[in-house]
């Protein structure tokens, strides 16, 4: 991303109103706080780093056991901190841990995969899958016992002096948004939880079920709890550094 990714504006002014769109806050700037450390720290970090993450995978199998909500809490806030476009920071994360809605979060999914593997999904993309032995049935959108559902924003409304509404547009949403969830599901890793992204297609219902404004958008859904007792998960392994990596 190119655009700004701090904001500021004069006390008092409304960033929105008509007057502030037509002359534009004057920035405002503060000390950065950053922790310089020697070379020999920073490679004990970043080492100790990697091999948490090498142990991270996507796991279906859940414990029924809760999970405390102020750790996924401090995990959404970790996620709030992500650099976006313009620093409009367009996401919303919907924590559901009542059963009646996961119900039917899981039966609405269900229904959308249901006809994706039966009907919709092109071969190809069938055999990619097989190796990961999904189908669909999602009993973990159940018995997790807590889900995540990840909203993104094109735009928000903005309430004019006038008492009219005008749509504020957000820039570089699907990649903000991705940002986020990469620090959520890396902050629920470190603090010892278990996680699934799962994107049903489409997710409309997401927004029916939750109740959610015009304006926000199904991104992801995530499944968060404990491994059940004897959680498998599929044997596969990441490209490595030589694949993914060239120098310039």
């Amino acid at each position: 991303m190119t655009a700004a990714s701090s904001s500021g504006g004069r006390a008092g002014v409304d960033p929105l109103s008509s007057a502030a769109m037509a002359q534009p806050p004057v920035p405002s700037f503060r000390p950065l706080i950053f922790e310089r450390i020697s070379s020999e720290e920073s490679r004990g970090r970043i080492k100790a780093f990697l091999e948490a993450m090498r142990r991270r995978r996507t796991v279906r199998d859940f414990s029924p056991e809760p999970v405390p909500i102020d750790i996924v809490d401090a995990a959404i806030e970790a996620a709030g901190t992500a650099p976006s476009g313009a620093n409009r920071q367009p996401w919303k994360f919907v924590v559901v841990r009542d059963p009646a809605l996961k119900r039917r979060i899981r039966e609405a999914a269900e229904a959308e995969e249901r006809d994706f593997y039966g009907r919709r999904a092109p071969a190809e993309w069938l055999e990619a899958l097989a190796r990961l032995g999904t189908d669909w049935r999602k009993p973990f959108l159940e018995s997790a016992p807590c889900l995540v559902v990840v909203f993104r924003m094109d735009y928000e409304p903005a309430l004019m002096a006038d008492g009219t509404e005008r749509r504020a547009k957000n820039y570089y949403v699907h990649e903000s948004v991705g940002i986020a969830v990469g620090i959520l599901l890396t902050a629920l890793h470190l603090a010892g939880l278990a996680t699934l992204t799962h994107t049903p297609s489409p997710m409309g219902f997401l927004v029916e079920i939750l109740g959610r404004p015009k304006h926000e958008r199904p991104y992801l859904l995530i499944p968060i709890g404990y491994p059940a007792a004897g959680a498998q998960v599929p044997d596969i392994s990441k490209k490595k550094l030589d694949e993914i990596r060239q120098l310039a």
